[in-house]
């Protein structure tokens, strides 16, 4: 199974930048998406932000949009977030999550990386 880990997160000021990394291990050849959604505290999780995983090419959520980078590491399996001009309300959980072709589903998940941004 594809396995994921996140880091990079941490506490930081409004206003601040954050670069969160994704590595995956495992059977990486059957990734097709990967992708970052975030979980607030008293919130549904949220999708941010995606890329196909063959072609690079990102989406991203309304709300963040302008505001993040999505790209990948083909050599490394890595997976990063870069998030600028961040605000108390971006504070959540984040995980990283993959699927394969043909899944409609993201069946693997990391443990998420915790952001908090003060205000």
């Amino acid at each position: 199974q594809v396995q994921l880990v996140e880091s990079g997160g941490g506490l930081v000021q409004t206003g601040a930048s954050l670069r969160l990394s994704c590595a995956a291990s495992g059977p990486t050849s059957s990734i097709y998406r990967m992708a970052w959604f975030r979980q607030a505290p008293g919130k549904e999780r949220e999708f941010v932000a995606g890329l196909n995983w063959s072609r690079g090419s990102p989406f991203y959520a309304d709300s963040v949009k302008g505001r993040c980078t999505v790209s990948r590491d083909r050599v490394t399996n890595t997976v990063l977030l870069q998030i600028d001009s961040l605000k108390p309300e971006d504070t959540a959980v984040y995980s990283c999550a993959a699927s394969e072709a043909g899944a409609g589903a993201f069946d693997y998940w990391g443990q998420g990386t915790q952001v908090t941004v003060s205000s």
